[in-house]
């Protein structure tokens, strides 16, 4: 079992940024990839960014250039670090593990861009 927790969320001015943490524990070296999603209200949940372990990284064509994902395999934590929000962000933003045969899904922690 592979358990994830997100953390960092919170309410951010338009033009600002946030760094989300994923923090996960159980079965660790089994992560093949670890990606974000979110979820704003009134629409279906959507692929952000995944960072792989072979140093393979992307980004949805809707926050490119705005949002780094990163990987600290010592604090088994993956983060991300979302610059110039925008009021279209705010969502509920989900880790997302995947092992070779499962995946998991965290709680989700909610971010919301004022103006």
């Amino acid at each position: 079992q592979l358990q994830l927790v997100e953390s960092g969320g919170g309410m951010v001015q338009a033009g600002g940024s946030l760094r989300l943490s994923c923090s996960a524990s159980g079965r660790v070296p089994s992560i093949a990839a670890m990606r974000w999603y979110r979820q704003a209200p009134g629409k279906e949940r959507e692929w952000i960014a995944t960072d792989a372990n072979i140093n393979h990284r992307n980004y949805a064509d809707s926050v490119e250039g705005r949002v780094t994902i990163s990987r600290d395999n010592v604090k088994s934590t993956v983060y991300l670090q979302m610059n110039s929000r925008n009021l279209e962000d705010t969502a509920v933003y989900y880790c997302y593990a995947v092992e070779v045969t499962r995946t998991y899904w965290g709680q989700g922690t909610q971010v919301t861009v004022s103006s």
